[in-house]
């Protein structure tokens, strides 16, 4: 033992590492259904192993790794955080500002009430409120304080403890409230609630109820036949046959000249088509015994499969079901919609907002000519734009630095962590406007947030570590009960202000009180108990604003136990 501390002493980075490894091993295991996550499990062997073997950490390495994580959650919310209070979104908007400044105030009345110092209280605020990034705040707050190193390392270490203890009882708080006590409280059968809000959006289980013109599509070779509905018809006319079942001719072949048809053009008995859309629709419309040909110089039609990212203003903000009526979609299926990286139900309701992702097919002219109306095509990339994300960081956290908020006889920054999430939000927000710019790719955006939040935590844990006892002894099971208090206190608050005032539907609801808590865990319940992913809808409204302001509470914390 002694000659592995002696290495964790020389190599301390090792340590992190171990504490990564073994708390997110720690994090997966599942108790009836509940795990802790990666970034709590990383916390509490973090503080295991500091406080068997006494590792130090560098500030330096902990402000490395957590500005990189603030930046990435900036770039990921900046699309929809300046967009949330258009249409029915401000209602979400509204919530995710309510319940943070609720849960801000419950904390502050605890704190108070149990008299902790500035470490416990962020520490029990942060765990409480499910918000992990207001660790990483309210150490940078404790370090601008104006007292001695050694009191500031001990309150340091007290966010990180006070967490830990407060993490537990928040997160089955936010699980049980949008599961079991909020339906009671709301008087909601889940299932069908999300079934008649399902219907009310236009979504279908079956992919046949989606509006066709969007749905995924089969595409085939016919000879029309005398006496086929379609015979004689204009295209415009044949592909408008079913209501609600689109189908789309993307080539015809006349006599021995093939045509790229139009609107106008006149289908004939005996031509060959090339003709899209769903199965249900292509029985309907040619019959069940449809001659089908083999035609390879008719059938060779290029097809694409493109990611588009919505930027225009003209597009965003309107429904699927009025955007398929128009032309520029035309012959173009809607596979998918993802928003702050979760995947969007799509039905005729379901409304596009800027920075969306559609995942869009069908003929490659047709898929290029929607792109450039909806917004710009993403190619795939690997290349991360560091030129403008070392910048971001940089200018953010210098003008949090320099940003200074008279308080009383106090001059205040912001902080430099608050300052890189800004710059985050600014390039996440830009790159709407222009796609090319700052291009992070999807999967850096996740090792930037999963790997800054994970090894940070797991250094708040080694300094946290040797303190640990001591503070569970003097203040444990008042820091449990108080946290519960902060947990349950913005939760239930957010249930009757949200069904009272906001009147949000009641599966949406619950899913905007996840998103106001940050904490995905608890949507995704929602969804498995529901047997819907509707909830997801008030998830993504809320939960872009409850980031910054929950991330930026632990300064405010610090500063007003101060």
């Amino acid at each position: 033992m002694d000659g592995f501390a002696s290495l964790l002493d020389r190599y301390p980075e090792l340590a992190v590492y171990l504490a990564l490894a073994l708390g997110h091993w720690l994090g997966g295991i599942k108790v009836h259904g509940f795990n802790l996550g990666g970034v709590t499990g990383s916390l509490l062997v973090g503080m295991l192993i500091g406080w068997a073997f006494h590792v130090p950490v560098a500030a330096t390495a902990k402000s490395l790794v957590f500005l990189l994580f603030l930046f990435g959650i900036g770039y990921e919310v900046g699309p929809r955080f300046l967009s949330a209070m258009k249409g029915d979104g401000w209602r979400y908007a509204v919530l995710a500002v309510f319940m943070p400044v609720v849960g801000l105030l419950a904390a502050l009345v605890v704190a108070h009430a149990l008299k902790l110092d500035p470490g416990l209280a962020a520490g029990m605020m942060s765990g409480a409120l499910t918000e992990s990034p207001a660790m990483g705040t309210a150490s940078e707050a404790i370090q601008r304080l104006p007292i001695d190193d050694a009191l500031k390392a001990r309150y340091i270490a007290h966010v990180g403890v006070a967490d830990a203890l407060c993490y537990v009882a928040g997160a089955l708080g936010v699980i049980l409230t949008c599961n079991v006590i909020g339906p009671r409280l709301l008087r909601l059968n889940l299932v069908d609630d999300a079934l008649a809000l399902e219907h009310r959006f236009g979504i279908e289980r079956s992919a046949a109820g989606i509006v066709s013109a969007w749905q995924p599509f089969d595409t085939r070779a016919y000879r029309i036949a005398p006496g086929m509905r379609i015979a004689g018809l204009r295209v415009d006319q044949a592909e408008c046959l079913l209501p609600g079942l689109r189908l789309f001719v993307y080539r015809v072949r006349h006599g021995q000249s093939l045509v790229e048809p139009g609107p106008a053009t006149r289908l004939h008995a005996g031509d060959h088509i090339v003709i899209g859309g769903p199965r249900k629709a292509l029985v309907e419309v040619l019959g069940e015994r449809a001659e089908e040909v083999d035609d390879p110089e008719l059938l060779d039609i290029p097809m694409a499969s493109h990611q588009v990212l919505v930027s225009r203003r003209t597009w965003a903000g309107q429904r699927l079901e009025q955007i398929a009526r128009d032309d520029a979609v035309r012959a173009v299926f809607l596979r998918g919609i993802r928003r702050n990286g979760q995947s969007m139900p799509i039905g005729t309701q379901t409304v596009l907002e800027r920075g969306d992702v559609l995942e869009l097919i069908g003929p490659e002219p047709a898929v290029v000519r929607a792109a450039a109306e909806v917004g710009r095509i993403l190619h795939p990339t690997t290349a991360t734009d560091f030129v403008v994300v070392g910048m971001a960081i940089f200018l953010g956290a210098v003008s949090g630095i320099v940003a200074v908020v008279p308080l009383g006889t106090l001059s205040v920054s912001i902080g430099s962590s608050v300052g890189a999430l800004l710059g985050g939000i600014v390039v996440g927000h830009l790159r709407v406007r222009r796609p090319l710019f700052g291009r992070v790719p999807d999967s850096a955006v996740k090792l930037m947030q999963s790997y800054g939040l994970a090894a940070f935590v797991a250094m708040v844990g080694l300094g946290a570590g040797p303190h640990f006892v001591e503070a569970v002894e003097q203040h444990g099971l008042g820091l449990f009960l108080g946290g519960i208090g902060v947990t349950m206190t913005p939760l239930l608050a957010g249930l009757w202000f949200g069904h009272k005032v906001l009147k949000i539907p009641g599966v949406l609801l619950l899913g905007a009180i996840s998103g106001a808590q940050t904490f995905t865990a608890a949507l995704a319940a929602l969804q498995e108990r529901s047997d819907s992913s509707i909830a997801v809808i008030g998830y993504s409204g809320a939960v872009a604003i409850a980031h910054v302001l929950l991330t930026t509470w632990g300064t405010v914390m610090v500063l007003a136990m101060a």
